[in-house]
């Protein structure tokens, strides 16, 4: 009779758990592992993060935001980079510098000042697309490469780096400051 007793509170103890472990994996943090050095030096290759799955739910990505999503030419294959172009700018790389609605903005929250962003992008954005970069540009396979990305492709935020625990680290985006014209202005983080 003790036998069969502690077979069903284990069969209750496994049931609970995965009705709380299954939501919370599947709808609101998704385990990622970064392979590759297109996010050098601020995600670097094996780190293992966290993706914040249910914000985008309530809101859209916001520029500077490190998301992961499935690539576009082959969804099953899943990507990191920064988002650079919001739904409806007008984007565009010259002279190794990114220009939002013609406007160039300072990365200097994120990158070197000696990364500098190669190639010759103008292009307008569509209601529900998004230029997404990689921190190491010249390492990059991103939106200079394959186009912007459909917003139904991103699949969250990065919000926690968990591994290695020495670099633990807890995500915000970056504020941006715009020049080139007679004034300048930021964008607040998000935490």
């Amino acid at each position: 009779m003790t036998g069969w007793l502690v077979l069903w509170e284990a069969i209750k103890v496994i049931a609970i758990s995965l009705a709380i472990i299954i939501p919370v994996r599947y709808l609101l943090l998704q385990p990622f592992y970064v392979k590759g050095a297109s996010m050098e030096p601020n995600y670097e290759d094996h780190e293992y993060l966290l993706i914040d799955e249910l914000t985008y739910h309530f809101r859209n990505p916001i520029r500077g935001e490190v998301v992961v999503f499935k690539y576009p030419n082959d969804p099953s294959q899943y990507f990191i980079k920064r988002v650079i172009g919001l739904p409806n700018e007008n984007v565009s790389v010259s002279n190794d510098h990114v220009y939002i609605n013609g406007q160039q903005i300072l990365e200097d929250a994120y990158l070197a000042n000696t990364v500098l962003t190669s190639g010759s992008t103008n292009i307008t954005l569509g209601p529900d697309q998004y230029l997404l970069f990689g921190d190491n540009r010249p390492a990059s396979l991103d939106s200079r490469i394959f186009g912007p990305v459909a917003r139904k492709y991103i699949v969250g935020k990065t919000w926690i780096r968990a591994w290695p625990f020495n670099k633990l680290t807890h995500f915000t985006a970056p504020n941006y400051t715009f020049i080139n014209n007679s004034f300048s202005f930021s964008l607040p983080t998000i935490q």
